[in-house]
């Protein structure tokens, strides 16, 4: 409590108000999202300068946007965070020197990651100034979910082209001499050609595609699977595969360079990587020997209280 927010982001409601608040938030309208012009980045430091806030935190998507962040802060004197997480909006040689000077110029680079750490460092950014916090879970919120039906392995993410998902297939193939069966929850373009698959591969009476789910119903699956497995090529961070991990899941995580989720299950216990379609059946059989849980007290360090304290660290520090 204590803290004053403001939210400026480009005008997406209807109506002719430019701002509004919604549970303590207040939102403030600068132009529209089809509007990002060459004068934005001015539009944006002036709103900022006009607010005199200790601390402006930016998120690395729009470069217009964060430039105008960074200007901002330098104008009112506040410090300057950015978060640093995904594919960006836009991209091209001005688009990457605005961000780039951007990130540089930061008083701090938050990544989920160490993978995406590495990212930023590639970009010329001072590591001191660089801080990993893994994205949050509601921790009591997994803990009170009931179980609902489920697979004994479960796949959660958007099926594009860097899902990976065959791999999974392939492994299931092969693990056909046990009796198991696999749920695979999300959408996406690449989903027609991954059930088609799974039919080539005559696995398909024991995989069950089952669209998009809320977060609640994936977790509730989460708690009645024994497996989730990961084969993604991309991954800035896998918040699904948190969510399973503190749901009691086993988690096997195919490695790739540009995907983070290896980190989440390098340490511990009940977490395997693979690098390969065998490898990975042979880990789910090693899977089938652990116990089944439907929480796990060790990923509390992951709540969203630690999650959020760890952000007012690095605002108080910039500010001390």
């Amino acid at each position: 409590g204590g803290h004053e927010v403001i939210c400026f982001t480009a005008k997406w409601w209807q109506g002719d108000f430019q701002e509004f608040e919604h549970e303590g938030l207040m939102y403030r309208g600068i132009g529209t999202r089809s509007e990002d012009a060459l004068t934005t980045p001015f539009q944006v430091a002036n709103a900022i300068r006009k607010t005199d806030p200790d601390v402006v935190h930016a998120v690395c998507q729009n470069p217009l946007w964060t430039s105008g962040a960074k200007l901002g802060a330098l104008l009112s004197g506040a410090g300057f965070l950015v978060d640093w997480y995904d594919p960006h909006d836009a991209t091209g040689v001005v688009s990457d020197w605005l961000r780039n000077r951007a990130i540089q110029g930061a008083d701090v680079v938050v990544t989920p990651s160490e993978t995406v750490e590495t990212t930023v460092r590639e970009r010329g950014v001072d590591g001191r100034t660089v801080r990993v916090i893994p994205t949050g879970i509601d921790i009591d919120r997994i803990k009170a979910i009931s179980k609902a039906e489920s697979a004994d392995i479960v796949y959660s993410r958007r099926l594009d082209e860097g899902a990976n998902l065959e791999t999974l297939l392939l492994a299931l193939a092969e693990f056909r001499e046990y009796d198991w069966n696999a749920t695979i929850i999300g959408d996406g373009p690449r989903r027609a050609a991954y059930e088609r698959q799974a039919r080539d591969l005559r696995i398909d009476d024991s995989v069950e595609f089952v669209g998009e789910l809320p977060v609640e119903e994936r977790i509730a699956r989460f708690k009645q699977a024994h497996v989730y497995v990961h084969t993604a090529e991309y991954t800035p961070f896998d918040h699904d595969l948190l969510r399973a991990l503190a749901a009691g899941c086993v988690s096997i995580v195919e490695y790739h360079q540009n995907s983070s989720a290896h980190e989440l299950v390098v340490h511990e216990d009940r977490g395997y990587t693979a690098t390969s379609p065998e490898e990975l059946t042979r880990r789910l059989a090693a899977a089938g020997e652990l116990e089944h849980k439907s929480f796990d007290e060790s990923f509390t360090d992951f709540s969203d209280d630690v999650f959020l304290e760890a952000y007012l660290d690095q605002y108080r520090a910039i500010r001390s």
